[in-house]
């Protein structure tokens, strides 16, 4: 499902879904949580899958813009993505120390949101939360 999906979109804008850009979507979608450029990169030629880094680099914001991925967390080094088609929706709570990603939901926090949209009018799509601190291993040791 998310290879038609991805492949209209490219169609859209005029692109192919490439062997390489194939082999992406594969990987990611195989991988069942939170990713970097790198380890994709490195879980891929470890089992001899020809790809390139730009390759790789290139076709995750395509991916993100299909509303297939999501790009997690920015920070100084690198992005961090989870596919997130045919997945709950969910928010993260980032350790600043180790990069701990803990995925929470909460249903309050969504009738927030709803009520604040709701409120100014406006017709939500999507969202991403971010909270960032220490995790308990982390806070123990500061």
């Amino acid at each position: 499902m998310e290879r038609e999906i991805f492949r209209e979109f490219l169609y859209k804008k005029g692109l192919k879904l490439t062997k390489e850009r194939q082999r992406i979507l594969d990987e990611v979608f195989a991988f069942h949580g939170h990713f970097d450029p790198e380890g994709l990169l490195k879980s891929m030629r470890s089992r001899n899958i020809k790809v390139s880094k730009a390759s790789i680099y290139r076709t995750l914001p395509l991916l993100v813009e299909s509303g297939l991925v999501e790009q997690v967390e920015k920070n100084d080094k690198h992005a961090h993505y989870e596919h997130t088609f045919g997945h709950e929706h969910h928010d993260h709570l980032i350790c600043l120390k180790c990069g701990a990603v803990i995925e929470v939901f909460s249903p309050k926090l969504e009738a927030i949101q709803d009520e604040l949209c709701r409120e100014s009018n406006f017709k939500g799509r999507t969202h991403t939360l971010e909270i960032k601190g220490y995790c308990c291993n982390c806070k123990e040791t500061r």
